[in-house]
């Protein structure tokens, strides 16, 4: 009989992590259709940022992570400043954001084009697509990364080589499977009730990114103690971000860029780089989270 309740319980419990994984995943399909309506050209790269994580507390949900507005060969990682001025142009823009119910995220990414090259566009659209497509049980992440590489390299473009999707537990928006956009010698089999982000990157660049010089997002790694009172005032602040990134904008301790500066040479933080193609190179992003299920998946974020 008791094992008969613990059995009931556990299964009880896996429908409620299921079904914040979907109620994070509905408000985020809205968000990201309202926020992407935003971007116009001269519109406030900072509005838009704060359009969208607003939207989202007024939803019911909280932002996974600062939402991600990167521009042309930049592929991630870059959000706005406190007092940012920067208007759009006429750019290749990716918003990558997401939303969690008590750490249970969604994860989605949409470029919006207000550069002229729709071709681009569509290639990462097609390739996420099709990756959706071949999603099940017992599929090997090895195949997915042929398929968005073929899918891509069809349009003429390269994926990013050295961008992946990703597994998403938690409070933990980053973790194994790595989902590939190129080929590989070997990947790992996905399992049913595994919660992964597809995320297809295509440039008309190299296909490989580097770190930038800018950082604006953060993410705490350690709870070491640290002496200097303005990065002690700082940690306790952030502890409320438990292990997903922040921004810098969201932070209000005195003496910012010291604390940070001091937590990150603790240890206690790591930083976000923006990620970047060559100069002159584009990036377009297609993102969502999907639930591997026996015969297929079940999307969250559509």
């Amino acid at each position: 009989m008791d094992d008969k309740l613990d059995e009931n319980q556990m299964l009880e419990e896996i429908d409620q992590i299921i079904e914040k994984y979907i109620t994070a995943g509905k408000i985020l399909s809205k968000v990201r259709e309202e926020t992407a309506k935003q971007v116009t050209v001269g519109a406030s790269l900072f509005e838009v940022a704060r359009f969208s994580e607003d939207m989202i507390r007024e939803l019911g949900g909280e932002p996974a992570f600062p939402i991600n507005i990167s521009c042309n060969e930049e592929a991630a990682h870059a959000t706005p400043k406190k007092d940012d001025t920067q208007v759009f142009g006429e750019d290749m823009v990716k918003l990558d954001i997401g939303v969690h119910i008590d750490g249970y995220i969604a994860d989605t990414a949409k470029t919006v084009d207000l550069s002229g090259n729709p071709e681009l566009v569509e290639a990462a659209e097609a390739a996420l697509e099709a990756a959706i497509k071949a999603i099940h049980a017992g599929i090997n992440t090895a195949e997915l990364g042929v398929i968005i590489n073929d899918t891509i390299t069809g349009f003429g473009y390269k994926p990013v080589a050295n961008l992946t999707g990703h597994g998403l537990a938690q409070y933990m928006q980053h973790v194994p499977p790595s989902i590939p956009n190129i080929p590989i010698d070997k990947g790992v089999t996905l399992e049913v009730g595994q919660v992964v982000a597809i995320e297809p990157f295509a440039t008309n660049g190299q296909g490989h990114v580097n770190e930038g010089a800018s950082t604006e997002i953060y993410h705490i790694v350690g709870t070491r103690p640290i002496r200097a009172p303005a990065a002690r005032a700082l940690l306790k602040e952030i502890e409320a971000y438990q292990t997903l990134p922040f921004a810098k904008r969201w932070l209000n301790s005195k003496h910012l860029d010291f604390a940070l500066l001091q937590l990150e040479k603790n240890g206690n933080i790591s930083s976000y780089p923006v990620l970047k193609e060559e100069n002159g190179a584009l990036v377009s992003q297609a993102e969502h989270t999907v639930i591997v299920e026996e015969d297929g998946c079940t999307v969250t974020t559509r």
